[in-house]
């Protein structure tokens, strides 16, 4: 264990209980408090390799191995008993956690691109995990009090303020795939089972919406679902955005991603897809400004969802929460232009 990581360790456990769990886990929060004024278990967390010791990750990892939804106290008892069995899930397994729901912030971004190109969409997401995020026009949507958008399942639920565009009709989709390190198959029991552990506790709607989006990637013909390969996103993003039908506008998008890439390597994704014939879309905790570079999330515990490197809204991590910036072009703005040939056209 390197100096200095236990320390680490417990301001990054604080900064969860502070920032990500209040509000939509309690009990994540109290367990990531705890954890952070437990110089035992830092140490323990420590021990692990640094893209390792994350609490999403740790915590999944527990209750996969039979911790429960335990109060803190059972929780810690637990987590020094089966350490080796937890540490040897958390470094077998990543934090894929696939979130149809952020498919309802997702949602006018894409219809943007759709309605400025004209042409069907060829979706291609890097980190897809079990790609269930590529299937937006099979799931149905509803925002505030208003209509429901689509007939599938499930039924994302998202509130919003600031006007954001929302679309009449979902946008066609003729083409998706996707690249990760670690693809998964969402119609592997196992993996499910992993999938739902890595809902926070107390969250039942996302394990709903979970449950319901594996059952309508199930349900979707074999060859109708993502096109999953394995490798780096720098690797093998552009062969896949080659790969796309010429009667389909490419767009290449990603949510709570790129804060596992390294600056270096974060820079060239950006610099690559600029250099795409595609749209890109980014949700992240940052976006990625071509002068600036990475800029951070002007709303604490909200992603940036961007188009082209131009930030649109505040959305909630999860998908829940749509906040449209102003000057972004909300409902009833007129868009003019197709938005050109590159991801650096806003």
């Amino acid at each position: 264990m390197e100096p200095g990581a236990a320390a680490g360790v417990a301001r990054q456990y604080a900064h969860y209980a502070r920032v990500w769990f209040p509000g939509h886990s309690p009990l994540y929060a109290q367990w990531a408090a705890g954890v952070a004024a437990d110089p035992g278990l830092t140490s323990l967390i420590a021990t692990l390799p640094e893209p390792k010791r994350q609490p999403n990750l740790v915590f999944a990892s527990a209750r996969f191995r039979g911790s429960g939804d335990a109060p803190f106290p059972e929780f810690a008892a637990f987590l020094r008993e089966r350490w080796d069995d937890v540490r040897s899930t958390a470094l077998r397994r990543r934090t894929q956690t696939n979130e149809p729901g952020r498919c309802a912030t997702l949602l006018p971004a894409l219809a943007r691109v759709a309605e400025r190109d004209g042409r069907p969409l060829a979706l291609i997401e890097v980190g897809p995990s079990a790609g269930l995020c590529l299937l937006p026009d099979l799931y149905a949507y509803r925002y505030d009090d208003g209509p429901l958008l689509g007939a599938g399942r499930p039924v994302l639920r998202c509130r919003t303020s600031g006007a954001p565009p929302l679309p009449r009709a979902l946008p066609r989709v003729a083409w998706r795939a996707g690249v990760d390190l670690n693809p998964l198959d969402g119609t592997d029991p196992d993996t499910r089972r992993w999938l739902e552990c890595l809902v926070w506790p107390g969250q039942d709607h996302r394990l709903a919406q979970l449950r319901e989006a594996l059952s309508t990637l199930r349900a979707t013909p074999e060859a109708d679902r993502p096109q999953l390969v394995r490798g780096d996103l720098n690797e093998r993003v552009a062969e896949l955005v080659g790969r796309v039908p010429p009667t389909a506008r490419a767009v290449v998008f990603h949510s709570a991603v790129l804060a596992y890439l390294d600056p270096a390597d974060r820079d060239r994704f950006a610099d690559t897809v600029r250099g795409l014939d595609c749209s890109w879309i980014s949700n992240e905790n940052f976006f990625m400004d071509e002068e600036r570079g990475t800029v951070p999330a002007a709303r604490e515990g909200y992603f940036t969802l961007a188009l082209d490197g131009v930030p649109l809204a505040h959305a909630g991590q999860h998908g829940a929460e749509l906040h449209w910036l102003p000057g972004a072009g909300g409902a009833g703005a007129s868009e003019a232009g197709a938005g050109g040939t590159g991801a650096g056209v806003a």
